[in-house]
């Protein structure tokens, strides 16, 4: 359960109706599968002692004192386990019959969670066979035991306080006010469901969808199991769908019509981050039932996925539509900048990289929207020391596809001068070498801006801005960054998204090569006609960069975790050593180079994270790295 991991299992035995003998041990050797695997919470499905599909064998004696007996026999069996075990059974209480998930844990029955919503719809009958459960939980003698009983039960974990469970039933969940919602508010940070849902023509995805939703909108980890083959099939079919979801991401799910355990883990300090983070999540001051419970702490090995770029779904279509989505975003604001200052013109600085590219892109589509001539686009180009003949002619024909005003205005001379005025030895490849560059640009941009009374257009990205990779009132300044929230990886993705879609055969070929060209700013002289200064040699990956980041500000991971979870992701590509050594040169970064964030200009929010000091990090520029510092050496 190290950083927060916790390992839940859904688990479909194979059952036979109303043989509760053979159910009892089908259960057993999934339980102890679960355990073997180490699974701390694990889930059976809605009444699979005895079978969901019983029908009118439940009102039979011997039926419901065996199903009794059975879980008694459970409870024991869980002695020599490790896990929290939630097992669906009729049970009666005070000669009325319940609908029941039954919480065992080491040997014992700790509560008994009843069934709110009973459906008595289409093929469900629940209410003839069963009583609705009691409106709020309640303690009851069990067997001579004093136990709680009724909805909403919270089951806390002494050695990790919290892991707070709390189960509701099949139904429940498609209530219009779920109970798992004031066990959420309550504190719950997972909600089991043991359900039998059976199968129709486009069932399975409308469940998906909902449990997705209802957990997005808990806040929480959701682990359901639902009855499978072995129920009847007089009438119905059931497939076994079971899924394990975190915050509205889909972990784990079952090949269905298959019985089978399925395993994922989920991370419980990161819904505890949200939730602190979100001031819509209220938490209720009604009084639950509270249960501790005990599981040994250990650390929980990683079978999840982490997306390599967590910025984009991984989803081809859904990756096409957001990347689609986010390139209106960035054309939406601008449009309603230029709109609202009554500009005509706007001027940027492009360079045959992709950040100018994609901002160059964005700004002919703004263009479009507003019906305004390409031609009032001031491509500008500005070649000096470092500029490679690749970029300076993509740069150019790119311009000229786009149907841009294409201008060229070497720097060089202007920063020698410079160079002369400071007393700076031009031969010193130091930073004022390279920033002056930058500075002069930005002065030309700003400058021709004025002439026009133009807009000038940022490029800059979001990677940059973390790790403070900009010149300071140099490339760092515009009138609108239309890139200021969009990552690196994802300008990538978006540049070569525009590239596949591009009718002009020419313009795409660039686009493409824009691509292929090494990061750069391009500052340094070429050697040999190549780019000399490649970005990521110096700051490190952007892939990396762009994971640290995410994980780091959306759900506030210690920086020992992010380590440990790109180390999992990026195994075979990045060892851990390099992974360290990029992971301690991007918080060194983060946190020294604040100060260029507190001041950077509009720009659109895009996706979940932006930099602004606006809107989503209001950080002190003078903050201490030294704690996020400390626990990496201590890896």
């Amino acid at each position: 359960m190290k950083h927060g991991f916790v390992k839940v299992a859904a688990a479909t035995p194979d059952i036979k109706v109303a043989d509760i003998a053979f159910n009892t041990q089908q259960i057993k050797k999934a339980m102890q599968k679960a355990d073997e695997n180490r699974a701390k919470v694990v889930v059976f499905p809605e009444l699979v002692v005895t079978g969901y599909t019983c029908s009118d064998l439940f009102k039979q004696n011997l039926l419901i004192r065996r199903s009794r007996e059975a879980l008694h026999e459970l409870a024991e069996f869980t002695s020599g386990l490790d896990a929290l075990f939630f097992i669906g059974a009729p049970v009666e209480v005070d000669n009325k019959l319940y609908n029941t998930a039954v919480a065992l844990n080491h040997g014992e029955i700790l509560g008994i969670v009843t069934k709110t919503f009973l459906p008595n719809y289409a093929e469900f009958y629940d209410m003839r066979q069963f009583q609705q459960g009691p409106k709020e939980a309640k303690w009851i003698l069990f067997d001579g035991k004093r136990i709680p009983f009724g909805p909403n039960i919270l089951f806390q974990a002494a050695s990790m306080e919290q892991l707070i469970v709390s189960a509701e039933i099949c139904e429940d969940v498609w209530s219009s006010v779920p109970p798992s919602i004031l066990a959420a508010m309550a504190g719950a940070t997972v909600i089991v469901n043991c359900s039998a849902s059976n199968e129709t023509v486009g069932k399975a995805k409308v469940r998906r969808n909902l449990i997705c939703s209802h957990t997005k909108r808990l806040l929480a980890g959701y682990v359901y199991a639902s009855a499978g083959e072995g129920e009847s099939t007089t009438d119905l079919v059931f497939s076994g769908h079971n899924m394990i979801v975190e915050d509205g991401e889909l972990l784990k799910e079952s090949e269905r019509f298959k019985n089978e355990i399925i395993y994922s883990e989920i991370d419980i300090f990161r819904l505890i981050s949200e939730r602190r983070k979100n001031t819509t999540f209220q938490i209720t001051e009604k009084e639950v039932l509270k249960v501790p419970f005990r599981i040994h702490r250990e650390e929980t090995v990683l079978t999840r996925n982490f997306s390599r770029n967590p910025f984009l779904p991984e989803d081809p279509k859904e990756l096409e539509e957001s990347l689609d989505e986010i390139f209106m975003i960035q054309s939406m604001g601008l449009k309603k900048r230029l709109r609202h200052t009554g500009t005509k013109t706007a001027v940027v600085g492009i360079s045959g990289g992709l950040d100018s590219t994609l901002a160059l892109l964005v700004t002919a589509k703004a263009f479009d929207m507003l019906g305004m001539d390409r031609s009032q686009i001031k491509a500008v180009t500005m070649p000096c020391f470092g500029t490679t003949d690749r970029t300076y002619q993509n740069a150019c024909t790119m311009s000229r596809r786009l149907g841009a005003t294409l201008l060229e205005i070497p720097i060089g001379n202007a920063v020698k001068q410079h160079f002369e005025d400071i007393g700076h030895d031009e031969q010193v490849h130091d930073v004022t070498y390279e920033n002056a560059q930058a500075r002069e640009r930005t002065q030309v941009l700003m400058d021709l801006a004025n002439q026009d009374n133009g807009m000038v257009i940022g490029t800059g990205d979001m990677s940059e801005l973390a790790l403070g990779w900009a010149t300071y009132n140099g490339d760092h300044m515009s009138m609108y960054g239309v890139n200021a929230s969009v990552p690196k990886t994802q300008v990538r993705y978006l540049v070569k998204y525009y590239a596949e879609h591009c009718e002009d055969v020419k313009l795409k070929e660039i686009l493409m090569d824009v691509l292929d060209t090494p990061v750069s700013p391009e500052l340094l002289p070429p050697e040999e006609g190549a780019i000399a200064q490649k970005t990521e040699d110096l700051v490190g990956p952007y892939e990396l960069h762009d994971f640290f980041l995410y994980y780091m500000l959306h759900f506030g991971y210690e920086p020992d975790k992010i380590f440990r979870i790109a180390a999992y992701t990026f195994d075979g590509t990045y060892d851990k050593k390099t992974i360290l050594k990029w992971l301690r040169k991007f918080l060194w970064r983060f946190f020294s180079q604040q100060f260029k964030r507190s001041c950077v200009p509009d720009g659109p929010k895009v996706g979940e994270i932006s930099l602004s000091p606006r809107g989503d990090l209001k950080m002190p520029s003078d903050a201490a790295a030294a704690a996020w510092i400390e626990s990496l050496e201590q890896l």
